[in-house]
């Protein structure tokens, strides 16, 4: 066997971050988990479910600690290496901190891929550690039906420059830093869909590392980010509005799209984890189109950061994105409305 006669995907039941447990049954499974640290130094734990833990080290830093794995979201084992890697080092991006060291987590199929499958995977995981600045160190496997595979990454931070998904403000607004539309696409190829020019095109967004959440950490007028992952961006969005006691409301037609989405919807190219999503927090969702929903309810793997931010700040922000290449996305999509009460807590327009 070698490693480009092989469809990975055909390996799992689940693909990339759809594969994530649905937030409904999440919710079900930490309700004892959720009241709060019970450690003073364990600044974030599980109460806001933000996206990393964080310890205060009694130094003006706080130590950054996350795990992420998933089942194959891409056929080539390098290129599924270097998403899992990417997705699992954007969580210690997403609280402004700096990435310093990450183990490996694989679950192999050892009687149905060989171990240079295995291999190819791990050296994307690698090679995405390596454009991260941080060493992949060691790590942990098992015999395991499915293939998946992550990393466990650690990350520092300075106390004063910690963000959290926590501590968004009201007349904030809302930017994201990559396109959505991931898990259409995905699904799109699974299903022999996938147009000629749109192939590759989820994959080079998967595995472009959230690095500018480093930079952002540094600037006082963000104040909150998350990532957008299995969730979907209203999920996400739904933690910072319950984590930080607001609403907010999304320019729909704002928010940055891969191309050709339209065409796949109406082959109905709709992952599983779409309808999931939506079950667990659609209550909270002001009236939608077909069409949104399915968009702002995919679920994105390695997707991009959702960041907060005081209106002063913007034109910092704004440069800094094109200051990285990502000129596109220097636009708000949304804004941060009051403390929630009977209406929904996120309206889209």
């Amino acid at each position: 066997m070698t490693t480009s006669s092989i469809r990975l995907t055909q390996y799992s039941h689940g693909a990339g971050c759809g594969c994530k447990i649905a937030p409904n049954v999440l919710e079900s499974i930490l309700a004892t988990s959720l009241a709060g640290p019970d450690d003073a130094r364990l600044l974030v734990g599980n109460h806001t479910r933000d996206d990393a833990a964080v310890y205060d080290l009694g130094t003006g830093q706080a130590l950054i600690s996350t795990t992420d794995f998933f089942m194959p979201i891409v056929d080539d084992p390098h290129t599924f290496g270097r998403i899992a890697a990417a997705n699992a080092i954007s969580d210690v991006y997403a609280m402004g901190g700096t990435p310093t060291l990450a183990i490996a987590i694989l679950g192999w199929p050892v009687g149905t891929l060989g171990p240079e499958v295995a291999s190819a995977v791990v050296e994307g995981g690698r090679d995405a550690c390596r454009e991260a600045g941080i060493a992949l160190a060691g790590g942990h496997s098992i015999d395991n039906p499915e293939p998946l595979f992550g990393l466990a990454v650690s990350g520092l931070v300075d106390l004063n420059r910690l963000k959290t998904n926590a501590a968004a403000r009201e007349g904030d607004l809302l930017y994201l830093t990559k396109p959505l539309g991931v898990g259409i696409l995905t699904t799109a190829e699974k299903r022999g869909l996938l147009r000629d020019e749109d192939r590759g095109r989820a994959a080079g967004w998967m595995t472009q590392l959230n690095r500018i959440g480093e930079a952002l950490g540094r600037l006082d007028a963000v104040h909150a980010m998350t990532d957008v992952t299995g969730f979907g961006l209203l999920g996400h969005l739904a933690e910072v509005c319950t984590a930080s006691r607001c609403t907010a409301t999304l320019t729909f037609e704002a928010i940055p799209c891969l191309p050709g989405l339209e065409e796949y919807l109406d082959q109905q190219a709709i992952p599983g984890g779409t309808n999931r999503n939506w079950t667990s927090y659609g209550h909270h969702i002001g009236p939608l189109s077909e069409r949104q929903r399915a968009v702002l309810c995919d679920p994105q793997t390695s997707g991009g950061l959702l960041v907060a931010v005081d209106p002063a700040g913007t034109a910092a922000v704004e440069s800094l994105f094109r200051e990285q290449g990502l000129d596109a996305f220097a636009h708000p999509i949304g804004t941060v409305g009051s403390a929630p009460g009977d209406g929904p807590l996120i309206t889209v327009r």
